[in-house]
């Protein structure tokens, strides 16, 4: 068996993958990263990018119809194939060549084909060995999670990945799950001309995210549309032939039936063929981590990204990459501090839904005297030049104790460009008094800030 020795092997060429590998190939260490499928990984190919390359025309159309003077110049609705060809230019017709030339130039050595450990430092792909003088670095992310519903395996249904790089638009699309994935799909193929159907087994859509923001999802969805069924669940899942209609039974009795059927019904870690039980740790599961991204009693070996679960989400992967490499590096004072619920976090959907740190509810089970304070995301002159009535609720959650910025939540036009103003105040723990000082341009959107601090100061 072929055998290459280097000081650091990453398994996974995603997002956090690549972070890592270039930053410690730039410090002189040898790199591999190891990779079955695409460089550039889920984030690149179908997930963040295809998905915001399908929502972002029918954001773009329903401003230009919300402003006088442009408004007069559109008439019909969206070119659905110019849609899908622009998402496919997005994503390079699911070919790397453009990704892998990075790495190149970084000096990491691209290794194709599949990774699995085959003991302490050791990996191995295919007939060739490949041994870790340093470290090696578990980051290939997650998979789409499949409930255990009677028939839905059998039905073929669409995950993350068919649905942002399926070449047509089904005439009715059923959706399982109100998370992330499910609302943004559902609404990115109800504005391309899908009848969508969304099915929710708990109470409401982004349960994790305050009440607020899923309400008015909920109602964006209903403008497009979309039918939502929440606090129902799915028994079984029928389709009879290969490529027809699909029909979902409720607990209630209800049937639905579209022809395709998308399950975002959340994720799981791809960790199930990686040969951890060759190093004492259980195959399938998410990795445990220290807040030096180090895998418990294994000074050796580290995860990253989706395959910890501490948050899953690519910048907070790429943050985590940031913090292994440093350590791998030699730095000793290198810690993550930041993850979890505090993460910040975007749901492109129009309104979107942009968030950092707790909710109200997580605060108030955090332990923390808690006061919140809210204005409408359009209150403000910049909110003009968007059009009228986009409407929208911005909301900060205060520790009263300490009057420090623990959470905040903007729904409303493009308000994920706000966010990390958020985030500054979140982490950096600024003083309510001190975000006086932080005075917003006038007439801009972030202005909304100041409407905020008026209302906390009105108490």
């Amino acid at each position: 068996m072929d055998e290459r020795e280097f000081d650091v092997i990453v398994i996974g060429a995603g997002p956090a993958g690549e972070v890592l590998a270039g930053r410690l190939a730039d410090r002189g260490h040898a790199t591999a990263i190891v990779e079955a499928h695409l460089v550039g990984g889920e984030c690149s190919f179908y997930a963040c990018m295809p998905s915001k390359a399908l929502l972002r025309p029918a954001e773009l159309l329903a401003e230009s119809r919300r402003v006088p003077g442009v408004r007069e110049t559109v008439s019909g609705d969206l070119d659905a194939g110019a849609v899908l060809r622009r998402r496919d230019e997005v994503v390079h017709d699911l070919d790397d060549a453009a990704q892998v030339p990075w790495l190149e130039q970084h000096g990491i050595t691209l290794v194709r084909g599949h990774g699995r450990l085959a003991g302490e430092r050791r990996v191995r792909v295919g007939e060739e060995e490949l041994h870790a003088r340093r470290a090696v670095v578990i980051a290939t992310g997650s998979d789409a999670a499949m409930p255990p519903i009677p028939g839905l395996a059998e039905a073929q249904p669409w995950t993350n990945r068919a649905a942002t790089t399926s070449p047509t638009v089904p005439s009715r699309l059923l959706v399982l799950g109100g998370g992330v994935v499910g609302v943004e799909m559902a609404q990115a193929y109800a504005s391309l001309g899908s009848a969508v159907t969304l099915v929710e087994g708990g109470p409401r859509v982004l349960a994790r995210e305050e009440p607020f923001a899923g309400e008015a999802i909920c109602a964006a969805l209903a403008e497009h549309g979309v039918a939502i069924h929440s606090g129902v669940r799915v028994t079984a899942v029928a389709r009879p032939q290969p490529g027809g209609a699909v029909t979902l039974t409720l607990d209630d009795g209800r049937e639905l039936i579209g022809d395709e059927l998308l399950v975002a019904a959340g994720r799981r870690p791809a960790t199930g063929d990686l040969g951890l039980q060759t190093v004492g740790l259980e195959p399938g599961q998410y990795l445990p981590v220290d807040d030096r991204m180090r895998v418990p009693g294994h000074d050796w070996l580290y995860a990253i990204g989706d395959a910890n679960r501490c948050a899953l989400l690519t910048h907070m992967g790429k943050y985590e990459a940031r913090v292994a490499s440093l350590v791998i590096d030699g730095d000793e004072t290198a810690r993550m501090t930041q993850s979890g619920p505090r993460s910040p976090r975007v749901i492109f959907t129009d309104p979107q839904v942009a968030a950092v740190g707790l909710t109200e509810a997580g605060a108030r089970e955090a332990g923390l005297a808690v006061r919140t304070v809210s204005v409408a995301t359009d209150a403000t002159a910049g909110a003009s030049f968007v059009g009228r009535s986009t409407g929208g609720t911005s909301q900060l959650v205060v520790d009263s104790t300490r009057d420090v910025v623990v959470g905040a939540t903007f729904v409303g036009y493009e308000v994920g460009e706000w966010l990390q103003a958020a985030t500054i105040a979140v982490v950096g723990e600024v003083p309510i008094e001190r975000l006086w000082d932080c005075v917003p341009a006038f007439p801009t959107r972030s202005e909304v800030w100041l409407r905020l601090l008026e209302a906390y100061e009105a108490g």
